[in-house]
């Protein structure tokens, strides 16, 4: 007989987890048998048949941050009486709500395996003295360190948690996003595109954290008649960014709001990140599994580990450096962004290079290398990180 197990996180709208999560679910429904809990009825990836789903609540996600943490104890109840009456064995969370969550029906008395699994950099996600920032930061001190394991998707994560949030190592590990790296090929059909221009392109919700103020700013600063910036991705400064590439570029840049990224990713020349902070960036190896040369901030964590995999997880950079599989560039840096995103235009000797390594590194995600880290952590026998 199968083991039991749920996958419970907010929803399966079009983000990174719930991507995460629609490529792990055929996978696992071949070892275990298995229940997926949702808090809001968004059904952007599919949800294969064979998938039990249960609704702990059908919220809205603009839900005042004072309600949801009042609703934590009684989802918490909801969830331990759902997992008992299926005998849910092991229990993966993603994502902070469904974390506290999580943790608070293990304190009340849920017997079975937890894992919970942090998506970002908390120090940086929750900063600041908000009661909002707070809450968090309090809530992943005090309610972590009740799963048996928890992962995170980076190595940098992993740090942030251990010296800023007092989570034990013995508790954490490392479990990067799969891919589905021949189903993203198979996808690459190019976009059309003006003949002998040169696209950079990105790809990330459009919102201060992704920051594309950084990289509309560069490609102003450098753009000659041949550039183009494609953005893909929609959020709350759309409107603000796209009246600031209108001042600023004029007609060469263009918002393709949120759609299939790989067939603009095909068409491009050169992928483009601006982050301020990460767990470990889906947009940054899908680029790479295109085959295209990356620029991207060296924001704490993610893109380092992704581009220049033998570094230090902590050492900021200055400037730009090229590194193995990418270019990383200095945080929140105007200047230093488009003097990288000018070095790898003017340099075809670089792109050549960057675009060789590219597909290699993609395959280090590839889903059949993940998913046996997921199965090992479900059946208790993998190894904490150091």
């Amino acid at each position: 007989m199968k083991k039991k197990i749920g996958i419970f996180l907010y929803s399966m709208g079009a983000g990174g987890a719930e991507r995460v999560v629609s490529v792990l679910l055929p996978e696992l429904l071949r070892r275990y048998e298995v229940t997926l809990f949702l808090m809001n009825d968004t059904l952007f990836y599919p949800v294969p048949d064979g998938v039990e789903i249960v609704w702990l609540e059908r919220s809205r996600p603009d839900e005042a941050g004072w309600r949801k943490l009042l609703k934590l104890p009684r989802l918490a109840r909801r969830l331990k009486r759902r997992c008992e009456a299926r005998r849910i064995e092991t229990l993966f969370c993603l994502m902070n709500r469904p974390n506290y969550i999580g943790a608070l029906a293990r304190a009340m008395g849920w017997p079975g395996r937890l894992i919970l699994g942090e998506r970002g950099t908390p120090s940086l996600q929750y900063a600041g003295s908000s009661f909002q920032a707070r809450a968090n930061r309090w809530l992943i001190r005090t309610l972590y360190p009740q799963a048996d394991r928890i992962t995170t998707n980076s190595h940098g994560a992993r740090i942030d948690l251990q010296k800023r949030f007092g989570v034990p190592a013995a508790k954490l590990s490392v479990l990067y996003n799969p891919f589905d790296l021949e189903a993203i090929e198979a996808r690459c059909s190019p976009e059309a595109k003006e003949a002998g221009t040169f696209v950079f392109v990105t790809v990330g919700r459009l919102d201060e954290g992704k920051n594309h103020r950084l990289l509309i700013e560069a490609f102003a600063k450098i753009r000659d008649e041949r550039m183009r910036l494609w953005i893909v991705g929609d959020g709350p400064l759309r409107g603000e960014l796209e009246a600031l590439a209108r001042r600023t570029a004029e007609d060469a840049v263009r918002f393709f709001g949120t759609r299939d990224p790989f067939g603009v990713l095909a068409a491009a020349d050169t992928f483009v990140f601006g982050s301020r902070r990460e767990g470990l960036p889906n947009a940054l190896i899908e680029a790479l599994a295109c085959g295209l040369p990356v620029v991207s901030t060296d924001c704490r964590s993610g893109p380092r580990e992704i581009l220049a995999e033998e570094s230090d997880y902590e050492t900021p950079t200055r400037g730009f450096r090229k590194a193995r599989y990418g270019i990383l560039v200095e945080e929140d840096s105007v200047t230093a962004m488009a003097a990288a995103m000018k070095e790898v235009y003017n340099n075809r000797l670089l792109r050549e290079n960057l675009m060789k390594n590219a597909r290699s590194r993609a395959r280090d995600f590839d889903k059949s290398r993940i998913v046996g880290n997921v199965a090992a952590l479900i059946e208790g026998t993998d190894r904490h990180e150091t």
